[in-house]
Parts: structure tokens; sequence; C-alpha cells
């Protein structure tokens, strides 16, 4: 189910994209993001969980496909190597996916509850909304 809303999440990220620009989108997508996390905190009922899945789908989508769109756009213009790009790339999603993974089983272990992990993952957002602030403008990002 989280596959299939992903696909429509980055079509609609990929609409809002062409109308705002790609940065003030990924802006409002880790907002996004920072409140479903704030949200899980309180899940209790299959229905919450539900709604929360869906909505996780969805964003995943839209942040995956509209992080790497902006990415490719701020590649130097002219440049040939663009697999060395796409490697860091992939290379710092990994790493980027360890330490998130590793934070997660520390806190969680830390307050005796998965509930303090997820909400500690909003600090992650806030700080991807900060850095997303100081990128520069380019051409129609």
């Amino acid at each position: 189910m989280i596959q299939l809303v992903a696909i429509l999440g980055a079509f609609v990220a990929s609409s809002l994209s062409r109308k705002h620009g790609n940065l003030p989108v990924l802006i409002g997508i880790n907002i996004v993001w920072a409140a479903i996390c704030v949200y899980g905190y309180f899940v209790e009922t299959p229905l919450q969980f539900y709604i929360t899945a869906g909505t996780v789908g969805f964003v995943m989508g839209s942040i995956q496909s509209l992080s790497r769109s902006t990415y490719s756009k701020m590649i130097p213009a002219g440049s040939l190597d663009t697999a060395s790009f796409f490697s860091f790339y992939d290379v710092a999603e990994k790493i980027g996916i360890v330490i998130g993974m590793l934070l997660f089983a520390v806190v969680g272990e830390l307050t005796g509850s998965m509930r303090g992990s997820i909400l500690f993952l909003v600090s992650f957002f806030v700080i991807g909304v900060i850095l997303l602030l100081r990128v520069p403008r380019i051409a129609k990002t």
C-alpha cells in the first residue's frame, strides 16, 4: 500500500514543484514529515496506524523524487560525469539511513519506548528545513 501511495506522492510533488519550485516544496514536505512524527507518537488504534502509513507513503514518494530532482539541478552545468555525483548521493543516503537507524535505536533504548524515538525524528526534519533554507536559489529549483 505504501509504495502505491508513494507514486501518487511523487506526482503531486512534481506538480507542486512546477508551480512553487523544488526547494519550497521540499521544505514543506519536511514540515509534513515532522508533523507525521508528532502524530505517530500518539498513534494507538489500527485506524490511526493505517492513516499514518498512508501519509508516510505519500510523503516518502514525494521527498525521494523531489530530492533527486533538486540534486540533479545542482550538478554543475556541462558536467559529463553525473554518475560520480549520483554515486556520492547514494552513498550519503545509505550513511544517513545507518546513522538514523542507530540513533533511533539508541533513543529507543534510553527512553524505553519507540515513541521517544519517533518523536526524536522531528529533530532530523527540523535540521533538514534549516539546511534547505540555506541552499542558494538556483534557476527554477
